[in-house]
């Protein structure tokens, strides 16, 4: 791409802003040009404002960047926005409002009817939602959202299969990294040796995203599928990476039960965005991971840059068909790394050009 988008970035002293800054520094199409932070943050260059947490270092020029107050006047027309959900709530309507493309990483619009959720693997033709909103008709503006980051890896995992065989039942229990939980996130005292089997809210957002997610888009909506499911959410003692032990009762598109051969097969297969050469996505989305004792946060969270879904122990299930272990990087694949993600589908799709389009005849 001979010129890269500008791109700004509102909550980007956070941890998940400080995972968009690393992914997009070298990015061959996006290029930060605006920081927005709380008003304490503002007017303060990047450096000072953010603590970094992560382990690569801070560039010098994002460091010395000013962080602006997080208003649309002066911003870019593409935003990557990583707010927590009560903040985005009242500032991501008014981007959307102002002509800006705004790729989100918060929950707060997840579920409304007209802004698409997507998985640019699993439901890119979710994104025709776009054209329902008010702000694309009115400033050209829009709204995208991308998972919550315990649905995203198992969403990935479970596409294929209801592709090929149908899924009529659903039951994951997860392991949750503390890195999703935010900086500070768990206090050592309460983590340490320790799981606590409540995350607010997680619980309720993996079962409707997920059906939302595998669902179809019929005419101007999205109908989620039909399966029933259930999850239950732990948070544990892991830095990065979210797990997960999933039971699945396949569906009856084959006529017979489905082999493990065929699952593996189906997963191996799975290369929905082959050609279209988006620099985030993964070579093989899922990948199968054969050993006993595998996937496990330490070894697997990086597969694919961060992008990629580890599944294994894959086995019969004796209450459902089958039960595997999924494994995702919370905060690259679960965040940050999707909503880039979404952004380069938007490019492909040529829906980022009217908005850049506006910005240049205002």
């Amino acid at each position: 791409m001979r010129n890269k988008y500008s791109i700004g970035i509102l909550g980007a002293t956070g941890m998940v802003g400080q995972r968009f800054i690393q992914l997009l520094e070298n990015h061959p199409w996006f290029e930060i040009a605006w920081l927005a932070a709380s008003d304490r943050s503002s007017g303060k260059k990047y450096g000072e404002a953010a603590k970094w947490r992560l382990e690569f270092p801070l560039p010098d020029r994002i460091a010395n960047m000013t962080v602006s107050s997080a208003e649309p006047v002066g911003a870019p027309k593409i935003i990557f926005a990583a707010l927590d959900s009560d903040i985005a709530k009242e500032l991501e309507p008014k981007f959307a409002a102002a002509g800006c493309a705004v790729v989100s990483n918060s929950s707060a619009f997840r579920m409304h009817p007209e802004v698409p959720l997507v998985i640019p693997e699993v439901n890119a033709e979710h994104l025709h939602l776009i054209e329902e909103q008010s702000w694309r008709k009115e400033s050209g503006g829009y709204m995208v959202t991308n998972p919550n980051c315990s649905a995203i890896g198992l969403v990935v995992a479970l596409k294929p299969l209801e592709e090929r065989f149908g899924i009529e039942q659903i039951f994951v229990s997860t392991m949750q990294a503390i890195s999703g939980a935010g900086y500070p996130g768990v206090p050592s005292m309460d983590i340490l040796g320790n799981v606590v089997p409540y995350i607010k809210s997680e619980e309720e957002k993996m079962e409707a995203e997920t059906l939302r997610l595998l669902g179809r888009f019929e005419g101007h909506q999205v109908k989620p599928l039909s399966a029933r499911m259930s999850a239950h959410c732990n948070r544990v003692a892991v830095e990065d990476g979210h797990t997960e032990c999933v039971s699945i009762k396949l569906g009856k598109k084959l006529g017979r039960a489905a082999t493990k051969e065929e699952i593996l097969a189906a997963w191996a297969e799975f290369k929905p965005l082959a050609g279209q050469q988006l620099p985030m996505a993964p070579e093989q989305p899922v990948e199968f991971a054969p050993q006993d004792d595998r996937p496990q946060p330490r070894l697997d969270r990086n597969r694919g840059r961060g992008m990629g879904v580890t599944v294994g122990r894959l086995r019969p299930c004796g209450l459902l068909d089958w039960k595997f272990t999924v494994l995702s990087h919370n905060t690259i694949r679960g965040a940050a790394g999707a909503a880039i993600l979404n952004a380069e589908l938007l490019v492909s799709l040529g829906k980022l050009e009217p908005v850049t389009a506006a910005a240049t005849r205002r």
